[in-house]
């Protein structure tokens, strides 16, 4: 989808390259109000809009969606890039564009964020591609937490709420015949050997106790009610149902030995 020839009808075989010279001049026209060299300026770096999607695909987006908000992105740079900066105007442009993205990836995100999470973690990924730029390696937790005076619980916290989630069907590994998918590396610890073998044990234990201790043990340990609750229920006094628990628990250990 996002390496089709044409996107949005732009036909992307056909886009403009500008030199730096060309993209220096056109930022100074652009800065005196020229609408013409802004849009000679917008075509000739679209090829940056189209590197940067390609970072986003597999997530099932559609691909024209992608490019028309990352040509906001595109334009939020050319008005705020700065000619005095001595960087390149796509080092400035590329964080811009991917930050546009990632808002409207986490936007329309079907699991709902808080929005003060959401700031923390959009500003945790500015703080993590300025610096990326400046240092060409990333940041450890650490020091984005330090950058923003936040906690470094809230910032792994805020950056995992905004991950895409991913379907238990998706494959992870395929070797040609067989794959593996997500729901075969996840453990569960309810349903293990061990806790059917004790399940039948229960089960048949409690086959083996009377009427009464039966209901007494259910309520107490199966429905979390208290001795003075299963008191009312079955009309006996408390301190019957204490001697019923323990007699019916005595009983169990018995036979569980």
């Amino acid at each position: 989808m996002i390496n089709k020839v044409e996107i949005c009808g732009v036909n992307t075989a056909k886009l403009p390259v500008l030199t730096n010279k060309e993209k220096n001049e056109l930022l100074t026209r652009i800065k005196k109000g020229d609408k013409e060299a802004r849009e000679i300026f917008t075509k000739g770096n679209l090829r940056l809009v189209l590197s940067v999607i390609q970072r986003f695909g597999g997530r099932g987006e559609n691909a024209d969606d992608l490019f028309q908000v990352g040509c906001v992105g595109l334009m939020k740079a050319i008005d705020n890039f700065d000619l005095s900066l001595n960087v390149q105007f796509s080092t400035y442009a590329v964080p811009m564009i991917i930050g546009e993205i990632r808002r409207y990836l986490r936007d329309n995100n079907p699991i709902r964020v808080s929005r003060s999470v959401r700031d923390l973690a959009y500003k945790a990924l500015q703080v993590k591609e300025k610096y990326i730029t400046e240092k060409q390696k990333e940041p450890t937790v650490e020091e984005i937490a330090k950058a923003l005076g936040a906690e470094k619980e809230d910032i792994v916290m805020s950056l995992d709420a905004i991950q895409d989630p991913i379907s238990l069907q998706e494959p992870v590994y395929n070797d040609g015949s067989d794959s593996i998918y997500v729901m075969d590396q996840v453990s569960d610890k309810k349903n293990t050997d061990e806790t059917w073998a004790e399940n039948l044990t229960i089960a048949e234990i409690m086959k083996k106790l009377n009427d009464r201790e039966k209901m007494i043990i259910a309520k107490r340990f199966f429905n979390g009610r208290t001795q003075m609750e299963v008191a009312e229920e079955i009309g006996i006094s408390q301190a019957q149902v204490s001697r019923l628990e323990k007699s019916a628990i005595d009983h169990i250990k018995k036979m569980y030995k």
